[in-house]
Order: structure tokens, then sequence, then C-alpha cells
């Protein structure tokens, strides 16, 4: 009979545990969490001393009573949940919800599930760390305090099934603001000239770009300043006034945190935050390997350390040296100051590099597969000597105008040989023109200039939104792809070709969240709190400090927008347009996806149909109203009403004011009016409607 029992999280960890531990130990599956706070009430005594009231989760009766027949046989518990204070709070639910005060109980964590580390984690038993389970209880209570005050109120108000979170809301802001800043952006004209020299003794011209007026860098903001420069450099001499000779190095890459996984995934195999957590998960877990059985290749996938074990260390090293080859061996990126990271385990890797992507590649699927010889490739890189550049600066001269030159040869890839975290390098225009030397004259053979518009910021994606979150210090590892998930499932946001979107179910929530919640959406409040919680895991905050200032803060706030949120309370508006079927005159209704008509006679006519918004403009093709609509995945736009017999569409809302320059419709970009024309590039003041 076993005498040690082992409690882990997930069902798939068991079996491969079992095996590496033997006949002694028994190994049993909790299902992730035991107990939680109750659905229907807030569960935290508020009047009181803000104790948390635990309840058994609905269906985990019969997992915790399978676990309490085990604890009875065995003489030692070992509590093995995941090593993040999600999972030292579920081993501290374990030990209440089956009573094990009194018995020999063990916390252990392993962070990556191979025999050897499994086996080494019961070297190093301890009790659990009750920082780390306050430190989650504290952002569970905050997560639930936000949510179950704030959410019916939008709901009473806007009359929707709308939610609010702590960590939710401050993304949508983030989110919102991007989308107004690309909405008032006014693009700007500049240029571009580039000169093509040939230079003596050799076939290939050198092409360079102009920078200014000697050392006076310039900017060229029209066609005639362009024609300025050509006329100044028309008939006069040019040479070579400064070279300049060296070598660049290209570090390599730090290996991955969640974050960067996230990142880097998403870019490379345009994968979703959530299906990167969901293969990285497995891949954690233990795939089946032909000859190995059920192994773990990857070690903990919640981290934003990007720590490595010396052991890690030395299989790199000896990996390395191996197949590469000793020069290729590095010292292993360090990375710089910044926010403080939880360091409480390593950096995402394998768990053995002689697994490589190729030897696994028929025991995973062709999603573990791409994940895993991501991870793999990035670890090896990130253990690699430096690339190394030959480079050369040129500055050339002549009728007062100077043009550069920047040019570079890689003479050693290092770590590029197996990894390359940027996209492709573009190819130079220039070769190292070794043969140019200063005050070497050259002849200008062409001057060719180019028209562009400045562009306005991108559209978040759900990488390049992780990273701003990271950055701000709002949430953790385990929080990114959760919350993208919240607000495109509550459509929020929207995702298309990538990017993210704000719906006008978004906006609505935005708005009213910044107006009666300032602080709720406030980013540095937000981190601030990030902060404080990682004060409680340190034992250095007191966890019941941060809940106590906090709620009566947040009572306040909905008390008082409980009242003046009152006069914007949206009533049924009369539309224009009468019902076909009784003809009573149709209402604007609110429905999870937006507005819509209805019949005010529900239930004896139920009449429904689309609802659009005209904006008094005509469209310029077929002059039918233009209407404002959405996409299907809630993304607004401007239309033409007879869609589909006319198919004009713009996305900024289009202006009765014509273009006095072309005769073009006028959109509306922030407190401006632009050309629809992006030849023209007229602008004007909404109201003083002058040219900008």
């Amino acid at each position: 009979m076993a005498k040690y029992l082992v409690i882990v999280e997930s069902p798939a960890k068991v079996k491969t545990i079992k095996k590496f531990l033997g006949a002694n130990y028994e190994v049993a599956a909790s299902n992730g969490h035991v107990r939680d706070l109750p659905k229907s009430q807030l569960g935290i005594d508020v009047e009181g001393d803000y104790e948390p009231k635990y309840i058994t989760i609905r269906g985990k009766g019969e997992i915790l009573a399978g676990l309490r027949r085990e604890v009875k046989k065995a003489e030692k518990i070992y509590l093995a949940t995941d090593p993040d204070r999600e999972g030292e709070a579920i081993s501290w639910h374990l030990m209440e919800a089956l009573k094990l005060s009194g018995k020999k109980v063990y916390r252990i964590t392993f962070n990556e599930i191979t025999k050897n580390a499994v086996k080494e984690s019961l070297k190093h038993a301890r009790e659990i760390n009750m920082d780390l389970v306050n430190a989650q209880q504290t952002r569970r209570m905050l997560d639930r305090m936000v949510g179950y005050r704030i959410s019916p109120l939008l709901w009473e108000k806007v009359k929707r099934g709308l939610s609010a979170g702590r960590v939710q809301s401050v993304a949508l802001r983030i989110i919102c603001d991007r989308e107004n800043e690309i909405d008032a952006f006014i693009p700007e004209e500049y240029w571009t000239l580039e000169a093509s020299f040939r230079v003596p003794g050799e076939k290939k011209p050198l092409t360079a770009k102009y920078y200014g007026e000697g050392d006076r860098k310039k900017n060229l903001k029209s066609a005639e300043e362009v024609e300025a420069v050509k006329r100044a450099c028309q008939n006069v001499p040019f040479h070579v006034a400064e070279v300049k000779r060296g070598e660049r190095v290209r570090k390599a890459p730090l290996p991955f945190t969640t974050s960067t996984l996230q990142q880097e995934a998403s870019r490379v195999l345009n994968f979703s935050t959530q299906k990167t957590m969901r293969l990285a998960q497995q891949l954690y877990e233990g795939v089946d390997i032909k000859g190995n059985g059920t192994v773990g290749v990857i070690t903990y996938l919640r981290t934003d350390s990007v720590r490595v074990s010396e052991e890690a260390e030395a299989m790199a090293k000896a990996y390395i040296g191996a197949h590469y080859g000793k020069e290729y061996g590095g010292e292993g990126n360090v990375k710089k100051g910044g926010q403080k990271i939880q360091d409480a385990h390593e950096a995402i890797r394998p768990t053995n590099l002689e697994l490589t992507p190729m030897e696994l590649k028929e025991s995973l699927s062709r999603d573990q597969f791409r994940l895993y010889q991501l991870i793999w490739k990035r670890f090896v890189a990130s253990r690699m000597a430096s690339a190394r550049y030959e480079t050369m600066s040129l500055k050339i001269d002549g009728g007062g105008q100077r043009f550069t030159v920047a040019a570079g040869k890689r003479i050693f890839d290092g770590f590029l040989s197996v990894y390359n975290e940027e996209e492709e390098e573009k190819a130079e225009n220039n070769t190292l023109a070794r043969g140019v030397d200063e005050n070497m004259e050259l002849s200008l053979n062409a001057l060719q200039g180019e028209q562009h518009f400045t562009q306005p910021p991108a559209h978040y994606t759900e990488a390049t939104l992780v990273r701003t979150l990271e950055e701000l210090g709002i949430g953790r590892p385990s929080t990114y792809a959760p919350t993208i998930t919240t607000i495109l499932a509550r459509r929020y946001v929207t995702k298309e070709n990538r990017n993210l979107y704000v719906t006008e179910l978004g906006e609505v929530v935005n708005d009213m969240m910044k107006k009666a919640f300032p602080s709720i959406v406030d980013v540095n409040f937000t981190a601030n709190l990030e902060a404080l919680l990682d004060g409680v895991s340190e034992g250095t905050v007191e966890w019941k400090t941060i809940i106590s200032n906090f709620y009566p803060d947040l009572d306040a706030a909905v008390k008082k927008a409980e009242k003046d949120l009152a006069e914007v309370k949206i009533g049924d508006e009369e539309s224009d347009e009468n019902c076909e079927l009784c003809g009573r005159r149709m209402v604007i209704k609110y429905g999870p996806h937006g507005r819509f008509l209805a019949c005010p006679g529900f239930p004896e006519c139920r009449n429904t149909k689309p609802y659009y918004e005209k904006t008094g403009v005509s469209c310029p093709k077929c002059g039918g109203d233009i209407v404002e609509k959405k996409t299907q995945k809630g993304r607004r736009y401007y239309g033409c009403i007879h869609y589909p017999e006319c198919d004009f569409m713009v996305w900024q809302r289009p202006s009765a004011e014509k273009c006095p320059l072309c005769g073009s419709m006028m959109l509306q970009k922030g407190g401006k009016l632009v050309c629809a024309n992006e030849g023209c590039g007229y602008v004007m003041e909404k109201t003083e409607k002058k040219q900008a």
C-alpha cells in the first residue's frame, strides 16, 4: 500500500508523476480550485474585518471525497500544485477543505515535470507560504469587489448584460485611448530623397540618403523643398567628407517569459494569447514521447523571470559546444534594470535540449511542434554568442547639401545560426564600399524624390497589448490571456486581421467607467495595486490593509454613481420609422450586439429590424443616405443605406462640408475635417473652417 499521497492540480500530470515516484506514492488530482467565493453573493465580510467566505465549488464534492479517502491511508501528504501564487492558494484551500491541520503535510514545487525535478522537490519540502496565499486572496477579493459592485450598476443603467473587471476595464481603456489617437490623427506630408553616386573604379553605384544642409539635419516636407535641393546639387562637385568603419554586435535575445512568448507566438505563428497558453500548458504537463513515455518538455509557463538555473546553463553550454562549436558559446544575455520581477522560477525553456524539435515532431501535434520549436530555438540562442557586423558610414557633401550612407556586413552569425527574433533585415542597397576614402571625388548620377505621409499609431494587437500591460505593470503573467479573452467575449473589442478594434458596446462601457470610476480605470492606480500585491507576497504589506483601504472608496463611488448616473439611463428612444405590421412608431432598443428597432406593441407585435443612425450626408455614388453601421464583429463604419446595390463606405464619420480644393467629401477626425481624397490632403478646423 502506498505510504505517501501527492496531490497535483491537473489529471494530466497524475500518470507521469506516479511513474517517476514509484509504488510508495499515490498521486491524485484536485482538478484546479476546490473552493471559491460564492457566486450568489459578494462573499466578503465588508461590515466586519473583510474576511472572505469560501464554499466548495459546485461539482467538486466527489473529488474532495475521493481525496479524503486517500488522505486517511497516507502517512504523509505532499501538496504539489503549480509553483505560483495561485498554486500556493490552491494548496492552502486543499488544506482547509480536507481538514489536514495536524497531519504531516508538506508543500512541494517543481518548475518542470521531469524525474529529476520531481524527486528533487521532495528533498526541499516546506510549509505553505501564507504570504503568497494572501497575495492571491487579495487579488481575488479585489476582482470580486469590482465585478460584483460595478457590473450590476452598468446592467441597470445601460440595460445590457455588461460586466466590469479590475484589469479588463484598464485594458479596455488603453485600447479606447489608442482608437481616439487614431481617429484624431491628421496625416502630414514628407519626402525622402535618394542620390546615386558613381565611385571611381566601382561598377555598382553608391546610393545615399539626403541628410540636410551640412551638419544641420533637414526634413523635407514638400515637393518644392525637394526641387530646391535638386537645384542646389546640379553641376556641383561632390566629395566624401567622412568615412567611419567599425564593428557592431547584435546581442542574443533573452529566453522567453510568459509575455514575450505570447508576443512572439503571435508575430511568428499568428497564435492568440489563449491558444499559446493552452499549447504551452500541454507541453509543460507532458506529451507521450516514443521510447520515453509521458514527459514534460518545457518548464513552467507562467513566469516573468529570465533567470536560468545552473544546471540548464551547463546543459546549454555542452549542447552548443558539441553541435555548433565553442566559439558559438556565449555568456547569456542579462536583463537590465526596470520594474521588479517575480523570480520564483525560471524563464520558459526546454527541459532537455537533446529532445530537439525534429526528435519530437512525430510525438507532437502541428501547433505543439511549432510552439516547442520556437521555445527550443529561443533558449539555445539566448545562451549563444552575439552576432558581429562590419560597418561603414559615409558623409557625402556637395553644393552645401549632405547625403549619408550606412552599410553593414555580417562577419559572424552567432545566435542567428539558430534564431532570428526580428523579421529578416532588409537587404542593404550598398555593400561595404571598401575602396571609398575621405576626400574622394564622386560623380552624381541621379536624384530620386519620393512622397510619403505620416501614419497614425498602429491599432493594438493581442501581442502589443500584452507588451503594453507588462510595461505599465498591469496584471501578471497568468492574467494577460484571460483579460484579452474576456474583453473579446464580452464584445467590447473585436479582432480583425490581428488588430483589436473597440465596438460601440466597448465605448459605452469605457465612457461610463471613466465618468463614474476614474480610479478603477486609471493605469497608475492599477499598477500601484500590483506593486502592493507584490508587497503582500514578500510579507512587507498586510493584505487586509489593502482591502480595507480599497473597499470604502469603491462603495462610495458606486453609491454616487447610482445617484449621478440616473440621468443617463437609456430609455426607449422613438425613431422616425413606422412598424410595417401594425403602424406604430418604432423605438430604439439596446441588445448585446448594439441598437436595433423594435415595435413598442410587444408582445402583441414582435417586429424588429436593424437600426441605422443617419449622418445627414448623401452618398457620393448614388445619393442615398449614409448611415452608421457595424461589421459582423462590431466595428463601426459608415456606408450607403442602399447596400448591396451601392457599396460606398468609409471608416470616419462623413461631414456635409465639401472640400474647397477638389470637391470631395470631408471626414471628421478629432476636431478637424480632412479631405477623403488622400491625394488632396486639405484640412480645416470644424468650427473656423480654415486650412491647417
